[in-house]
């Protein structure tokens, strides 16, 4: 797994990559960032101010068959509010992880008909 972090008005956001094997498909996902502080003295973060929390939004990104469509659930049972901002840059996000999975598709695809 691994995430970015962006400060926005003075809030944390993170963005965080993982594969979700039940999806068979690539899992980006939206939350705003917690920080280590409040997890402890004794966490393992030394460097890191911040992680990613509880996901806003996640997109799945299928990476087994280009013809299936990313989509993009909403969780927000505490109406959080997503500036313009923090949405476009996890959307570019979004849009370059379905730009990998589909050039590595018709890579694999060219190599097997080679």
């Amino acid at each position: 797994m691994t995430w970015e972090l962006r400060e926005h008005a003075g809030r944390h956001y993170a963005i965080l990559f993982h594969y979700a094997l039940p999806d068979d498909a690539w899992s980006v996902e939206l939350s705003e960032a917690v920080s280590t502080a409040a997890k402890g003295a004794g966490n393992s973060y030394a460097a890191v101010t911040h992680v990613p929390g509880v996901a806003v939004l996640r997109a799945l990104v299928p990476d087994e068959d280009p013809t299936l469509e990313p989509t993009v659930r909403v969780y927000s049972p505490d109406e959080h509010v997503v500036p313009y901002e923090i949405m476009r840059w996890f959307m570019e996000q979004v849009a370059d992880q379905v730009e990998r999975c589909r050039a590595a598709f018709e890579l694999e695809n060219a190599e097997a008909v080679e």
